[in-house]
């Protein structure tokens, strides 16, 4: 079966400084794959990259069987027009470490949104629709809520809610937890092991919780200074790496989390 997610030579600068150096990476469909590194060393670039945020320099991005940048037009390859990158882009959700939410929305107003505008989803379905997804997060009691009457992690679990009700293949998920109070993490990670568990979406899962990648994802991927220096299984990654820089990171980080 073909990669959901094919990169081939990706790369990637800020001016005369590369942040991704020629990156080859599959994930197949319904695979968790955690990725680890330093800060720094290209991790979120990547998504940035998968959800169009940024434009890669170099190599070539597919998702689903199709190229992501570029498309065919009369047997040639043309840089994609808008109207390619929407419909591949649609294929992709991203939750970013600040929720991003409508302020003048309530929880369910800002789940709607995404299936409304983008969708064409009529009002009343789209409505049931953000109910449903909000109460798969756990939040069937603040339909109502607006942000500023929700805490960190709830207004967390509304920005899942609205990656998840655009019902993409593949979800990305950028250090959700880094903006969290500390008592609020494990909710969100145990959300994230949810969703992994049910098998049926791609998840990319850029994370410093150690823990959480090695119970949760099928392969762990460390990034160091723009290139990838394992792509392995979780027992190989924390029982067994193959290179010292990720042995000494993984200690540091270890024994940071106790």
């Amino acid at each position: 079966m073909d990669p959901i997610i094919r990169l081939r030579g990706l790369r990637k600068y800020y001016g005369d400084l590369p942040v991704l150096r020629g990156i080859d990476l599959d994930v197949r469909a319904a695979e968790t794959v955690s990725v680890i590194g330093p800060s720094g060393s290209g991790k979120s670039t990547l998504l940035r990259l998968l959800m169009t945020l940024e434009r890669p320099d170099g190599g070539t991005i597919e998702i689903d069987g199709e190229s992501l940048w570029t498309m065919e037009r009369n047997g040639k390859r043309i840089p994609a027009d808008s109207r390619h990158l929407r419909r591949v882009r649609r294929k992709v959700g991203m939750v970013f470490q600040h929720f991003n939410l409508f302020p003048h929305m309530t929880a369910r107003g800002n789940v709607m949104e995404g299936p409304i505008r983008v969708l064409g989803m009529p009002h009343a379905e789209a409505a049931g629709h953000a109910r449903r997804f909000l109460e798969r997060v756990g939040l069937a009691d603040k339909v109502d809520a607006y942000p500023a009457q929700l805490s960190g992690g709830q207004k967390q679990r509304v920005a899942i809610a609205r990656a998840l009700a655009m019902q993409p293949k593949i979800m990305l998920f950028d250090e959700i937890t880094s903006a969290l109070d500390p008592e609020l993490v494990s909710g969100i990670l145990r959300l994230l092991r949810e969703l992994s568990e049910q098998g049926t979406m791609t998840m990319i899962i850029v994370t410093h919780h150690m823990r959480f990648a090695e119970r949760c994802s099928d392969r762990v991927v460390f990034f160091d200074n723009g290139i990838i220096l394992e792509d392995e299984p979780p027992e190989v990654i924390f029982r067994n790496p193959r290179h010292e820089r990720t042995r000494k990171f993984l200690e540091s980080i270890l024994e940071a989390e106790g």
